[in-house]
């Protein structure tokens, strides 16, 4: 394996013919299956390396992660500075940017292959209802969505990776399920969380949508050594609708929630509403 300071350039054996969007292999009939794994917590995170070895042999495997914690990025794209990657001592490779960097250089020349799923998380912490609009390790996994390629989140519902294992389990078998029956049509984004129990493996999994939360906690104001004034952002809010069928509710009582998501975020049933303001609008 390379050093860490080793610096690994875009793939000159790349085939851009391979990395068209707009091809899918069925999932059913791949062998060997081609994973790419990425997170937003680094490429040293406890949860990106129990995702690793929970897909060890399914397939060949691809990480590629950010340097450091990138947790609340959303879908950005790094355009003001260039990127690098390096490959670490466990052959991880690594992107100085965000967690959407990091699968967008991966699919567009650092890999010579276009994987056939992308994975992200283990995230440490949930990712449940409004996250989902912030989240780096949902991110991940919707850029390759935007590429055509199936694509699962995973996250723990508390933080500090408590019985990370057996979240790894359910993500194997949740992995296991989609290759051995996928959906009726391709490519799909889940976002999966667990609770955090030494028996999620057992727990019931369950489809749901997302909740809502209330709106975030007053932010922190402190002094720096310098007397200058500091922000943090504030924690998130409680859940607002958690109701059943949410994703709080689900994880809340013990189930492992399930949820499917897309990018159109277009508000369908008030396109005639608004077609019907502008009409009547005054220039």
């Amino acid at each position: 394996l390379a050093s860490e300071s080793d610096e690994v350039g875009i793939r000159k054996d790349a085939k851009p013919e391979r990395l068209r969007r707009d091809h899918i292999r069925p999932l059913h009939i791949i062998y060997p299956m081609r994973i790419l794994i990425a997170n937003d917590d680094g490429y040293l995170a406890p949860g990106l390396a129990a995702l690793v070895k929970a897909c060890e042999g399914l397939g060949d495997l691809d990480v590629v992660a950010p340097e450091q914690n990138a947790s609340g990025t959303s879908n950005s794209l790094t355009l003001g500075r260039p990127l690098t990657v390096h490959t670490a001592a466990n052959g991880f490779l690594y992107v100085n940017g965000t967690p959407s960097d990091c699968v967008h250089l991966a699919l567009t020349g650092v890999l010579p292959h276009r994987p056939d799923l992308v994975v992200s998380g283990i995230n440490n912490g949930a990712n449940m209802g409004d996250d989902t609009l912030y989240s780096g390790t949902v991110a991940a996994a919707m850029e390759g969505f935007l590429f055509g390629i199936p694509a699962i989140a995973f996250s723990q519902v508390q933080k500090g990776w408590g019985d990370l294992d057996a979240a790894a389990r359910v993500a194997r078998s949740i992995i296991e399920q989609v290759i051995r029956r996928p959906p009726a049509r391709a490519p799909w984004l889940l976002n999966v969380n667990i609770p955090n129990r030494v028996d999620a493996d057992l727990l019931p999994r369950v489809v749901t949508h997302l909740g809502r939360r209330h709106a975030s906690e007053p932010l922190i104001r402190q002094l720096s050594p310098r007397g200058d004034t500091m922000y943090w952002i504030g924690p998130a809010g409680d859940a607002r609708e958690a109701g059943p069928g949410t994703d709080f509710h689900a994880t809340a009582n013990g189930q492992v929630s399930i949820t499917p998501l897309q990018v159109d975020l277009t508000e369908h049933s008030a396109l005639p509403v608004w077609a019907d303001w502008l009409g009547k609008a005054v220039p």
